[in-house]
């Protein structure tokens, strides 16, 4: 028999990429100049840029990209620098309207102005409210006024003058009754010198005391004179009317000239005619409601609860400053980390008045950071409001239409309120959106608005290119976080030890991660372990320590199940040989930790026809992809063994000790080979794990988490111990990915351990069993002793077999039957 091919073992100087410090041109970060630069991400930063220096309708941007992959600390700075030198927007106030208070009236100035106009407003009306009272006070208004209510007097006089002497002939006497505001002259007669109500005549008569006869005649004289006073009290009440409207006129006049004088400033500071048209407005009000004026009552009403607040008779006057860009030096960047809808569409709030009942007015309208924002840019996490109600919808209305009208969104509202419909306000803002690419993928699919009013997308990878300019930039990066935290410098051990951390965590010795956060976290801990060590540079062993402290802060998962494997409660073989079973690979994934677990795979064979029969799916423990790898497992069988006669083989894989659901196809070579074995009857090496996907024609596949696979079966040989036989077999192409634990790689330089690389079935099949695989003859035929030409073999003595049973079956029916 052939002896098999040499063990393809990968070379130690393969099995991690490594910084020489010494290649570093500094001895620590103190020597390096800050970043400045964003890295990394030079096709999201494209995209991003385009999308805001973009001035067109729906050029709003999307970010994707996986969590921890820097994308909000990356926008902010690229938003500071796109808008670090353009202009100051509009400062946005709402006014009252007058003439309809339910739709208040927008006012735009421009930047930092708005504090002014409202700060000028409430000063005119502090003026006004002491002013106008003494102007009502002064000598020259009471003369004015007096002296039209003399010559009302006089008029009043002239009528009644005449009157008053005809009726002191007939025997009558005129006497004035208030009656409201006004006076009504009375008719009553003169008996016995005395003024008597024609009422109370009426019942002297009843009572015999006064003559009837006089009283008739007093009676129709008094009916005579009654309409004649009547149609003087008419006059005079119109005359009343008249000197009642000239005193408003004037009150009014004498206001305005007042008022328009305090106006004035303001007009000519503010020269737009919207402020002006909103002054005159407000004083006209003002001189229609004098009596705001006049001394109010200090405190509250008898009755009124102590919580109601007192009524501002000036508060429709104010000016409610929406938006002030008073501070701002440039277009306003507004981070919203709380995306509820009121904070990011505004509202307009209530309150209870003196009866009890909920209003509000132009000046509980409040803006949101979508308003604050405007002129400039809005962020925001999607995850984060997608989940509030109202605000994508709301979103999407107002980046369509290009306007905001503020509402308050509270559909569990039951008082009634006084309704506002305030102007809307135009838009121009950027709306930046962060999200990972699952839900990006899933608007687009689902919400045809997306594409309209988010057209850029700006992706943002989890890595970069492993080369000198990025080396470099990194260790700029390192530099620059020392900086703005106030760390100790790093020296070129520790920056190298940080680059081959951030290259492990890409899974590729080609790249180095960009997720710069955790990159961020590891340069803090690391500075702590210094600090720890009372020493003045960050080295590598800092670093170490820092990784180290962060696993165990993570893997107490992993230590529980490796201590199951030591105390055998979970089988795994470690040394030793087995027909039809394999040490398979597991990754378990965390959230914040992923490691690896040895899992034993069994196969067994036997005559049928059920075909490879997948235990975990017959459990409803198998994911998709871990199904179709099973299915894979039969072309292959097929491809190979199944040409010159029909597959006729049940056999059976299980993961074994596995109660939860199990998915990947990373196993798949690890199921063939102990179907092989079952078939071949030759026993498996348990001192070798295997991992590794394949397809129907037998080739290797790349998996995941090829670093972590590899340590977990370290970790569980270190722990029964080390014999220099044991490994793990992986595929070829997952060479360039290994990045290993430094344990790992001094036992492998020591040969205590090691690591194997395969392309094919064939050569993995070769180190498992110990014997060749077999190339096909060209006969069609396997060298009998190999592992192909004994599987194929069994295939054949199966198939015969069942054939066998199936004549033997068919006789015993036909001879039944003839019977």
């Amino acid at each position: 028999m052939a002896t098999p091919a040499p063990l393809p073992e990968v070379p130690v100087e393969k099995l991690r990429w490594r910084l020489d410090p010494a290649s570093l041109p500094f001895e620590n970060t103190a020597e390096l100049t800050p970043l400045k630069e964003i890295i990394g991400q030079q096709r999201a930063l494209e995209a991003f840029r385009f999308g805001i220096n973009m001035n067109k309708p729906g050029y709003n941007v999307f970010v994707t990209g996986a969590a921890g992959s820097g994308r909000m600390s990356t926008v902010k700075k690229l938003l500071e620098e796109l808008v670090a030198h353009d202009h100051v927007p509009d400062d946005l106030c709402y006014v009252n309207s007058f003439k309809n208070p339910e739709r208040p009236v927008l006012l735009r100035l421009k930047g930092g102005t708005g504090a002014a106009l409202r700060e000028s407003v409430h000063d005119l009306i502090e003026t006004l409210r002491k002013q106008i009272p003494q102007l009502f006070e002064s000598q020259e208004y009471i003369s004015s006024k007096k002296e039209v209510m003399e010559t009302y007097e006089r008029k009043a006089n002239g009528f009644l003058k005449g009157l008053d002497q005809k009726v002191r002939e007939e025997g009558f006497s005129m006497v004035n009754i208030q009656m409201g505001q006004f006076r009504r002259p009375e008719l009553m007669p003169i008996v016995d010198g005395n003024p008597l109500p024609i009422e109370q005549l009426e019942a002297m008569v009843e009572k015999g005391r006064f003559p009837k006869a006089e009283y008739e005649a007093l009676q129709t004289k008094y009916t005579g004179l009654r309409g004649q006073i009547d149609q003087i009290f008419l006059e005079v009440r119109d005359l009343q009317k008249e000197v009642q409207e000239k005193l408003e006129q004037m009150d009014r006049a004498t206001f305005m000239k007042t008022a328009s004088d305090f106006a004035a400033p303001i007009t000519a500071r503010f020269n737009q005619e919207a402020i002006r048209s909103y002054l005159d407005e407000m004083l006209n009000d003002m001189a229609a409601n004098l009596k705001i004026f006049e001394p109010q009552a200090q405190g509250q009403a008898a009755g009124m609860l102590a919580f109601m607040p007192e009524v501002n008779h000036f508060q429709p006057y104010q000016v409610n400053l929406l938006v002030d860009n008073s501070d701002q030096k440039g277009p306003p960047v507004v981070i919203e980390a709380y995306p509820t809808y009121r904070n990011i569409f505004g509202s307009i709030e209530r309150v209870v008045d003196r009866t009890g009942v909920w209003r509000t007015d132009f000046s509980k309208i409040k803006a949101g950071s979508l308003l604050k924002a405007n002129g400039g840019a809005l962020v925001f996490n999607l995850l984060d409001a997608i989940v509030e109600p109202g605000v994508w919808q709301s979103l999407k209305r107002a980046l369509k239409s290009e306007k905001l009208e503020i509402q308050t969104y509270d559909p569990f509202y039951l008082f009634t309120t006084t309704s506002l419909k305030p102007e809307a306000i135009a838009l121009d803002v950027k709306v930046v959106l962060i999200s990972d690419n699952y839900l990006y993928q899933l608007l687009l699919t689902y919400d045809e608005d997306l594409p309209k009013i988010f057209k850029v997308r700006a992706d943002f990878d989890t890595a970069m290119p492993k080369n000198d300019d990025s080396i470099r930039q990194f260790a700029e990066f390192v530099r620059m976080v020392g900086d703005e935290e106030k760390l100790k410098p790093f020296d070129r051990s520790a920056v190298a030890a940080l680059v081959e951390q951030a290259v492990r965590m890409t899974g590729r010795q080609e790249k180095i991660s960009t997720s710069f956060p955790a990159i961020r976290d590891l340069i803090r801990e690391a500075d702590f372990w210094a600090t720890q060590d009372a020493d003045k540079i960050t080295r590598d062993r800092h670093v170490d320590r820092a990784i180290e402290a962060r696993i165990y802060r993570s893997n107490l998962l992993e230590e529980h199940i490796q201590e199951m494997i030591d105390r055998g409660t979970l089988m795994i073989d470690v040394s030793g040989e087995i027909v039809g079973q394999v040490n398979g690979l597991a990754v378990y994934a965390l959230g914040d930790y992923m490691f690896g677990k040895p899992s034993r795979i069994t196969a067994t064979t036997a005559m049928g026809r059920a075909g490879i029969i997948n235990i975990e799916r017959e459990a409803d423990l198998s994911g998709s992809t871990h199904n179709k790898g099973v299915l894979i497992l039969s072309g292959y069988l097929r491809k190979k063994f199944a040409q010159d006669k029909p597959l006729s083989v049940s056999a059976s894989i299980a993961f074994e000790q596995s109660y939860s659901g199990v998915d990947g196809d990373s196993a798949s070579s690890t199921e063939i080979y102990a179907l092989l074995s079952s078939l071949a009857e030759a026993p498996i090496r348990q001192d070798i794990a295997v991992t590794g996907s394949v397809n129907q024609k037998g080739e290797i596949q790349p998996i995941g988490g090829v670093n972590q696979k590899i340590e977990g079966f370290f970790d569980c040989c270190r722990s029964r111990g080390l014999t220099g036989a044991q490994g793990v077999l992986i595929p070829e192409s997952n060479v360039k990915d290994l990045m290993l634990r430094k344990d790992v790689l001094a036992a492998v330089q020591a040969g205590r351990f090691h690591v194997y690389a395969v392309s094919t079935i064939d050569q993995g099949i070769e180190i498992l069993a110990g014997r060749p695989a077999g190339a096909k003859q060209a006969d069609g035929t396997y060298p009998e002793e190999s592992i192909n030409g004994r599987v194929d073999r069994k295939l054949a003595q199966l198939a015969e077999g069942l054939k066998g049973f199936a004549d033997g079956g068919d006789k015993g029916e036909r001879g039944k039957t003839g019977k």
